[in-house]
């Protein structure tokens, strides 16, 4: 992410109340990019776009939370691209976004994705391709998008800086979160930087260190 012209660029952008991280994520070799989570927000977002001069071929999410997905569906059909995400498991949330957008205050329009996406698929950019880790707790169809050779990751709600996502919402599972983080987050790397859903970027070993709740220490107490 630090070289000169690196193969892959992204940039984030806080919308809705909650302020959620949306991220335009872009392939330097070809301007292809993918919109992750436009919850909300859809004038900033197309403002990012046109800033950075790059096209978007699709639309990628890591869960079916309202502020994460709520405007998914319209911004798909605004700019006639595919949505690729989250896992099945999250179908039942899609569903509801418009009932749950009620009550946010945040405009919310189900949809079926183009693709379902499990543990191994990969989604490509550009010449770009990401891994997809289907990563349960915070939602039991939540995915990670990884870049390994950028090392980057795109948690979503699985991970923050100094914290870890809700599990009280329903069919969150606390124990499915810790080990999601664990088994499909430390593996890629402490040196791997990693956007969250909401809050400033952070490392997995800075988060190995001093995390509260996934911290090496915490886990082994």
């Amino acid at each position: 992410m630090t070289e000169p012209n690196p193969p892959l660029r992204a940039a984030m952008i806080p919308v809705t109340p909650l302020q959620q991280n949306c991220s335009l994520v872009w392939c330097t070799a070809t301007m292809k990019a993918a919109v992750v989570d436009p919850g909300g927000g859809l004038p900033r977002i197309k403002d990012a776009i046109a800033k950075t001069g790059v096209t978007v071929e699709k639309i990628i999410l890591t869960h079916g939370h309202i502020d994460h997905a709520g405007a998914a569906g319209i911004l798909a059909e605004d700019l006639g691209v595919p949505i690729e995400g989250p896992h099945e498991e999250d179908r039942w949330l899609i569903a509801t976004l418009a009932e749950d957008g009620a009550r946010y205050g945040i405009e919310g329009r189900p949809f079926e994705p183009s693709r379902w996406l499990v543990q191994g698929d990969t989604v490509t950019i550009g010449d770009l391709t990401l891994d997809v880790h289907h990563c349960p707790g915070h939602t039991p169809g939540h995915v990670v998008f990884h870049h390994p050779a950028s090392r980057l990751a795109i948690v979503g709600d699985v991970l923050f800086a100094g914290s870890i996502g809700r599990t009280d919402f329903p069919r969150s599972d606390h124990q499915a979160l810790i080990d999601s983080i664990r088994t499909r987050l430390w593996p890629m790397g402490s040196d791997t930087m990693f956007i969250p859903g909401h809050g400033p970027m952070s490392t997995f070993g800075r988060e190995r260190a001093s995390n509260p709740f996934v911290s090496d220490r915490a886990l082994a107490a």
